[in-house]
This record gives C-alpha cells, structure tokens and sequence, in this order.
C-alpha cells in the first residue's frame, strides 16, 4: 500500500504561481514512476507530467511544457509540481498518483495509488 497527500493548492491570480506537494508513504520504494493529474467537472482526468522514481525523467503534456515543472525529493519523498504564469484554465482539482507496474505512461489507468486531490483555482 502507498499513501499520498497532496497540499499547496489554493486561490492565485492570473499570471501567478504555485508549487504544489505530494508526500508518499508506504511501500514508496516497488514505485516506477509518479504523476500529477487534473481535473474539472464533467471533464476526464487529465493527464499534466509525470517523473521516473530512477533517474528523474519526466514528461509533461504538449500544452504545459515550458510552465509547469515537476521535481522530487528522494530524502523527503516527496514530488512537487511548480506551476508559472497560472492562467484561469488551469483551474482543476489536482492530484498525485503512483504507478507501481514497470514503464511509464501519461494515462491514468496506469496509475495505481491516488492522492485525494488540491483544488488549484486561478481569478482572471
């Protein structure tokens, strides 16, 4: 079993920034990768960037590159996403996950543990 508690989130305006923190525990060490997901309403699950437990590789979706980073912190075991220059769209429930199967993969069904989830709300 993993555990996983994001935090961070919150109220930003355009143009602002965030860095949101997904703490694990548990059985952290059977993990290939971690993710960060978001969600709106009546939307799917969309996937956001995602980091290697070995060697730090990531993948961000087409549409975030260059805004958002995504990082870990092996002592802490902990995965941050930064977020830069927030815009109104960016406003989703957020939320980590871990995938404990080998390989990596942008899809959420291939993620096997969750957190519950911050809301990120951006104010024009």
């Amino acid at each position: 079993q993993v555990q996983l508690v994001e935090s961070g989130g919150g109220l930003v305006q355009t143009g602002g920034s965030l860095r949101l923190s997904c703490a694990a525990s548990g059985r952290t060490f059977n993990a290939y990768s971690m993710g960060w997901f978001r969600q709106t309403p009546g939307k799917d699950r969309e996937f956001v960037a995602a980091i290697s437990m070995i060697g730090d590789n990531t993948r961000y979706a087409d549409s975030l590159t260059g805004r958002f980073t995504v990082s870990r912190d092996h002592a802490k075991n902990t995965m941050y996403l930064q977020m830069n220059n927030l815009e109104p769209e960016d406003t989703a429930v957020y939320s980590c996950a871990v995938r404990m199967r080998m390989g990596f993969t942008t899809l959420s069904d291939g993620y096997d543990y969750w957190g519950q989830g911050t809301q990120v709300t951006v104010s024009p």
